[in-house]
């Protein structure tokens, strides 16, 4: 595979061509822990507007559009966020309200790994984020990015 097919195949992981692109040179790896370590490297060194591009690339906790997303990861954070799709009205209008209020402070959407965490739980991690200074939140929620990144590459390699 090439390097811009490979681009292509990770891209829906996390969603900023930028790390795709440093991810698909680092071809090859040997092993679903040196890819790990790979692509918290390239993370971690990309510029602030990567990660607001990763950022996008996600839909709002309870909500399945985004503003820019690759099927393959709609259905990723789907998935991801079957345990939030709570049938409780009070907490899905708090999550809204609280979406709002988080991209209303931080200019960009709440991140969160939400895999296996309730509607709930994640609330009262958006409501104590809210509390951030932005610098300590934009680092949180890159953070929770490479997280759902990591769950990703390993779904994509099916080695869950």
């Amino acid at each position: 595979m090439d390097a811009v097919a490979a681009c292509r195949e990770v891209l829906p992981c996390c969603g900023s061509p930028a790390w795709a692109d440093g991810l698909a040179a680092r071809r090859p790896m040997g092993s679903v822990e040196e890819l790990l370590a790979a692509s918290d490297d390239v993370w971690w060194a990309l510029p602030e507007r990567e990660w607001h591009t990763a950022f996008d690339s996600h839909p709002r906790i309870g909500q399945q559009h985004a503003k820019a997303a690759t099927a393959e990861s709609l259905k990723w954070s789907s998935e991801e966020q079957r345990a939030a799709m709570t049938p409780d009205e009070r907490v899905k209008a708090a999550l809204v309200e609280g979406n709002r209020r988080y991209e209303d402070r931080f200019g960009h959407i709440f991140i969160v790994c939400a895999s296996g965490k309730s509607g709930a739980e994640i609330l009262k991690i958006l409501e104590r984020r809210l509390g951030n200074a932005a610098d300590v939140e934009l680092r949180e929620a890159a953070e929770q990015q490479r997280q759902i990144t990591g769950l990703r590459l390993r779904r994509w390699l099916e080695v869950e």
